[in-house]
């Protein structure tokens, strides 16, 4: 009589264990529908007959896109040659940069907004930690400056490779930038260094103002 009662009572303990789970697995903050792909869950470790539990790691399907965020970013002159070539060392651009997971890129660069300052690329992994992005933009003159918006003077084109570093927190690398007039000649050609800072939700104004 003893032997059926214990029999009962884990039984029903085990019952009791599977509805407990069963209802956590599907509470309506953490419930995922089926085929769901936003995370994927690896093991991290398994020791068999050791234990009974197993370690599990969760794993974002952005873990392989380091650069994906926001940063700011400088464009420094480093290189150029002939008459009116900026300096190495002379800031071409410092602004706001957004890399996105799938593929395009967005700047809010520090030109007057009047003057064309939100333009737009794309980009792609070429290495471990490496990346190769592909950016066009509009310009526009000063004719009506400060407050209106002036005439276009044509598009600029800007490539460039980057590194990120190992902490994830910056990244660098150079840059090419080709700008044309209204009848697509290149009337500017400069090329220099890139470099930016990630921005997180704990970044301070104090520290990228």
């Amino acid at each position: 009589m003893k032997t059926a009662f214990k029999r009962f009572a884990v039984a029903l303990g085990l019952v009791l264990i599977g509805t407990i789970l069963t209802a956590t697995a599907r509470a309506e903050c953490g419930s995922f529908p089926l085929g769901h792909k936003a995370a994927v869950v690896s093991p991290q470790s398994w020791r068999g007959a050791e234990s009974s539990l197993a370690s599990l790691l969760l794993v974002s399907e952005d873990s392989n896109n380091s650069i994906v965020g926001m940063w700011k970013f400088t464009l420094t002159a480093q290189g150029n040659t002939g008459p009116g070539a900026p300096p190495d060392g002379v800031p071409l651009d410092i602004g706001f940069t957004q890399w996105h997971s799938d593929g395009t890129e967005i700047i809010n660069s520090g030109r007057p907004p009047q003057d064309g300052s939100i333009c737009l690329g794309v980009w792609e992994k070429t290495g471990k930690s490496r990346y190769k992005f592909n950016h066009f933009a509009t310009g526009y003159d000063t004719a009506n400056a400060p407050s209106g918006i002036g005439n276009p003077t044509g598009p600029t084109h800007i490539v460039g490779d980057v590194m990120v570093s190992r902490d994830g927190k910056h990244y660098a690398g150079t840059f090419t930038l080709d700008a044309y007039d209204t009848s697509n000649t290149l009337i500017a050609h400069l090329v220099g260094v890139i470099t930016a800072t990630r921005i997180t939700v704990r970044t301070p104004a104090s520290s990228i103002f």
